[in-house]
């Protein structure tokens, strides 16, 4: 499964970028972000959710996966109510930012 993952936006507007393969990753990993996208029932969320009314300098998000399900792309912003997804965006935000902070691999 391939994962593309963008974070833009808030207070201080530092893009992150992540793009994976889960086969590259240890088994465990990968395991644990395939359970996170069925937790997050990502192929049926809409392309666009959007944040409530008020949400100015909340991060964006744009998460696009492809595997055998097809390739499906959401974008949305941290103040989604939807607890299966913010777990799917923390997790890659913690490994966006591991390998930023390791630099290019």
């Amino acid at each position: 499964m391939r994962i593309e993952f963008k974070r833009s936006g808030g207070f201080a507007p530092i893009p992150l970028r992540l793009h994976l393969d889960t086969e590259s990753l240890p088994e465990a990993d990968a395991q644990e972000l395939i359970g996170l996208i069925a937790a997050a029932d990502f192929f049926h969320l809409p392309a666009s959710i959007q944040p409530p009314a008020g949400s100015a300098d909340r991060f964006q998000y744009e998460i696009t996966v492809e595997g055998p399900a097809g390739r499906h792309t959401v974008r949305t912003s941290d103040a989604v109510g939807r607890d299966e997804l913010q777990r799917l965006l923390s997790r890659l935000t913690v490994l966006a930012k591991a390998r930023r902070t390791a630099g290019p691999s």
